[in-house]
Order: structure tokens, then sequence, then C-alpha cells
């Protein structure tokens, strides 16, 4: 069991753990309310296309836009004299020693403990979840089971894109963070509840399978990145709408694809090696027949 260092109460000098686009927001207004912020880690540079050029990840250019130092290496956030290490979209467990020396929160996107993971943004939105929210946590060694010092509530909207919800529950776990750091963390509660868990999401699970309901393919769908099959080539199905209209699964009927259970009526795709187009230009170019099925 690991004795983590204790949270105090009113921190002001502040380590930030984050790697992807979504942790630049909470990063930018913890340095605009005015937290001293001496370092950043987050993943090392990676190499992008076919070049040699490397890329730093979005927190990494944020923290050079603010003057922040930076690093790639978590022992290094204990050498800075901070008060509390901040914890957003890091993509790597902060080790037992690290806890035991330096205390950590996080800004969980979920209300935990349904979906403690990964992908708790996207597992939310496929199961379709009609709220989820933000979760300010305290970092312990076990995966997302840390006492939570705030939670707050974002209602899903029935047509919502996973991006679109990203972005809400983003803004919204920036301005809990900065509010909860000045009013001060106090009383912790543990986690209540049966768990649930977010895995990262699949290629093999983005293949869109046509014997499941309408309901449940428009769900995916706009997590982005559904596809499809047509005449053997992929498909990208970018945005498309549940309908009752019963046909049979992977038929076409115009934009309506039959379902499991009702049709889905489709609004814009993206054929392999192509710009996305609007579904009628598709459909324009290339006039399937009654023999021709999405797989």
């Amino acid at each position: 069991m690991v004795n983590l260092a204790p949270v105090p109460e009113f921190p002001r000098r502040l380590v930030y753990l984050g790697t992807p686009e979504m942790a630049v927001e909470p990063l930018r207004c913890l340095a605009a309310a005015g937290f001293d912020v001496p370092l950043v880690v987050t993943r090392v540079d990676k190499r992008r296309g076919r070049g040699s050029e490397l890329s730093a990840s979005p927190v990494k250019a944020a923290a050079v836009d603010l003057g922040i130092p930076v690093s790639h290496s978590v022992g290094d956030a204990l050498d800075v004299d901070a008060d509390l290490g901040v914890v957003v979209a890091f993509g790597r467990l902060i080790t037992p020693d690290v806890l035991e020396r330096l205390p950590m929160i996080n800004i969980h996107f979920s209300l935990l403990p349904r979906w403690r993971g990964a992908a708790p943004v996207e597992r939310a939105l496929l199961a379709g979840d009609p709220i989820t929210g933000t979760c300010l946590m305290q970092i312990e060694e076990g995966l997302d089971t840390g006492p939570v010092f705030d939670r707050r509530q974002v209602a899903i909207g029935d047509d919502e894109s996973a991006a679109s919800l990203r972005d809400r529950l983003v803004a919204e776990g920036s301005r809990q963070l900065v509010e909860c750091l000045t009013a001060g963390l106090r009383n912790p509660e543990a986690q209540a509840g049966e768990p649930t868990y977010a895995a990262k999401i699949s290629a093999a699970e983005l293949r869109i399978d046509w014997q499941r309901p309408a309901a449940d393919i428009g769900r995916l769908v706009r997590l982005g990145g559904a596809w499809t099959t047509f005449r053997d080539r992929r498909l990208k199905i970018i945005a498309a709408s549940p309908t009752d209209e019963p046909l049979d699964a992977g038929s076409i009927n115009g934009a309506f694809i039959g379902t499991g259970s009702g049709s889905l009526k489709l609004a814009k795709v993206q054929p392999e090696g192509k710009a996305p187009m609007d579904v009628q230009a598709w459909l324009n170019g290339n006039r399937p027949t009654a023999a021709d099925v999405l797989r």
C-alpha cells in the first residue's frame, strides 16, 4: 500500500502533466489564473509522416508558448519544490515512489466510478449514457480509484459527437480545476458504486456491424472514424442519423442503409482515398444497385 503524500488545501506551485490537445486548455487556465507552474511533463517528441522531423505534443507546444520549462521524465516533478502535481490526459501511470513524495490530482472526464480508464468520453457516448461529467480526484496507485474532491454533471446531447462532448467536458473541467484550487481542496469523498471500465476504442470496434440496431450504429458514427465497405473498398461514415424505416441489414435505398432494427440515413461519407463528401454526391458517383450492400 502506497503512503500517499497529503494534498495541501491551498496549493500554489504546480507541476503539470499532460499530453494531447484536450490537456492544453486546463494548463492555459492555470497560468491565466496566476498559479505558479515551474514545470510541465509530457511525452517525448514523436516522428510524424515519412520524414524525420520531430513533433512536440500539444501540451509541450503550449508550455513553450507560455514560457514554462518542459521535461519528459515524471521524476523531474520532484525537483522543482512543487506543492502539487496536476494530471490531465497524461497517458502514463504515475509510479508509487513519486506519489509518496508529491501529491497529485487529476481531472477525469466521467462521473467516477463509471468509466475508469483511457476512453471515458467515448464509452459514455457509445453506451447511450444521458449524463456524464468531470471529477477532480486524488491520484493513487489504482486506475482512477482515488477519492473525489468535486464532481460536475454534463448532459450528453442526443446528436452530440464525441469531439463536441469532449470540448464541453474540457471547458467544464478547466473551470472546475481553477475554482477548486482557489477555494481550497477539502474533504475528498471515496468513490461509491459499481465501477465500469473505459478501454481504448480499437479500430475493429469502429467497423460497423449492420446487424446492430440503427441507434447503436448512430452512436458509433458520432464517435468519429466509423467505417464499412462498399464494393470491397473502405467507406467512412462521417455523419448519419437513425430512422425507423425498415430495410434489410446493409442494403442501400438512396441515403438509407438497413440495420438490424430500423435504418441509418447517411449525410456525409468519405470513400477510400478521397475527401469527405455529401452522401448525394457519393450516390451520384457510384449509383448503387439492388445487388450492392454495405458490409
